[in-house]
């Protein structure tokens, strides 16, 4: 099993790629977009995933890439800042955690596989034979031993290889969208955060964009809508967040001309396989864990090194499964519990969190408030012992 194809230059694709050549696969990766994917929200590395990329020798480079924010800062409809906190305590970091815009690592990623490993661009798989042969949109068709997704939550692998109405996405309850808009509020490796009842605005710019990103996320029933619409989407976005004060309808003008929208469900991936036959599933693809647990992009890293490991070493899909199941359910756990803590229900609710922001700094054995913020991501983030594939 040397031919491997992997559908998806996500950090999921290109990390698996990065380690099947070190174990002397021979790797092609397909990607439906044009080349790898720029720009995108800023990601999280934590625990296990920290250690992955020393491994791959980035440490360094990671680092410099760290999105440098300083602090986040809660602000009411009138524009009155209420609390202020630091970056890191807002986005459950601790200790070595890096904080990364997507794409800056996306595209380390990308240069450390460029050379040794084939990629498609502007193409996607159709179909996938039980002898593995595969048929794209647009390439010759090809064989090959093995075919993984790592083409997200929405993975177009995982609806071949498994069907169209598997039921494995579950939605969380909650919707999120993200883009570029001006940073009109000039701030400077700052975070800006309006919440009412049900709903959450956030706008940051980092010490490496010039513009800024708008984040909103808010309570939902599933809502029907063509992931292809997308200025259907920007409409729902606009309806749920009307009435919204503070910047609100400024953000929301400006992402009438956004062109790198995303929109979807704040949902999971649960599923009691990640392989059939020649495919097997890897990062969203198979276990999303949504981005409400901080803990997607560190899913994906040490999930493709612990299924190239295994498949170098003759685990194969079984020996990934099972190094990675308790990991995988222990950092899904995140998801469910850290959406209410970003998304709040009541106002009630909403004036106890400010208070307790607001004293915070003050408040006698603080560190142990810190702890409930911070302690359950790092706990979730080291929930698995790295085997040396290497030696």
């Amino acid at each position: 099993m040397k031919n491997v194809l992997i559908s998806g230059a996500s950090i999921a694709g290109t990390s698996l790629a990065y380690w099947l050549r070190r174990h002397g696969f021979t790797v092609t990766v397909v990607e439906r977009a044009p080349a790898v994917r720029e720009g995108g929200y800023k990601v999280d590395i934590r625990g296990a995933a920290l250690d992955v990329i020393g491994r791959m020798g980035l440490t360094g480079a990671v680092t410099a890439r760290a999105t440098g924010m300083r602090v986040a800062t809660h602000y009411d409809r009138k524009g009155r800042p209420l609390a202020t906190m630091d970056a890191d305590l807002f986005g459950g970091r601790t200790g070595d955690d890096v904080e990364i815009m997507r794409g800056d690592l996306n595209d380390l990623l990308y240069d450390l596989t460029r050379d040794d490993v084939e990629y498609l661009f502007g193409d996607s798989v159709t179909a996938i034979a039980d002898d593995g042969l595969v048929t794209f949109e647009h390439a010759a068709p090809r064989r090959f031993d093995l075919v993984v997704g790592a083409d997200g939550m929405r993975s177009n692998v995982r609806r071949i290889a498994f069907g169209e109405d598997a039921g494995f996405v579950r939605d969380l309850g909650y919707y999120i969208s993200i883009c570029t808009v001006p940073n009109t509020l000039g701030l400077d490796r700052e975070e800006a955060v309006h919440a009412s009842p049900g709903r959450t605005a956030n706008v940051y710019s980092t010490g490496r964009d010039g513009d800024a990103k708008a984040l909103f996320m808010w309570a939902s029933q599933p809502l029907a809508y063509d992931h292809r619409d997308v200025g259907h989407q920007k409409d729902l976005l606009t309806e749920a967040m009307s009435g919204a004060e503070w910047e609100v309808p400024a953000l929301l003008g400006a992402v009438r001309g956004a062109d790198d929208f995303y929109f979807d469900s704040v949902s999971q991936v649960h599923m009691d396989q990640w392989s059939k036959g020649r495919v097997v599933l890897v990062g969203d693809a198979a276990y999303c864990a949504s981005p409400a647990s901080g803990q997607g992009t560190s899913l994906a890293i040490v999930g493709a090194y612990v299924l190239a490991g295994e498949l170098a070493r003759g685990g194969g899909a079984a020996g990934y499964e099972r190094e990675m199941r308790e990991f995988v359910r222990v950092n899904q756990e995140l998801g469910p519990a850290n959406v209410k803590g970003m998304v709040i229900g009541s106002r009630l609710a909403l004036w106890i969190q400010m208070r307790m922001l607001k004293l915070l700094p003050y408040l006698p054995g603080k560190e142990k408030v810190v702890e409930r913020v911070a302690g359950a991501i790092h706990r979730a983030a080291v929930a698995i012992s790295l085997k040396n594939y290497m030696e």
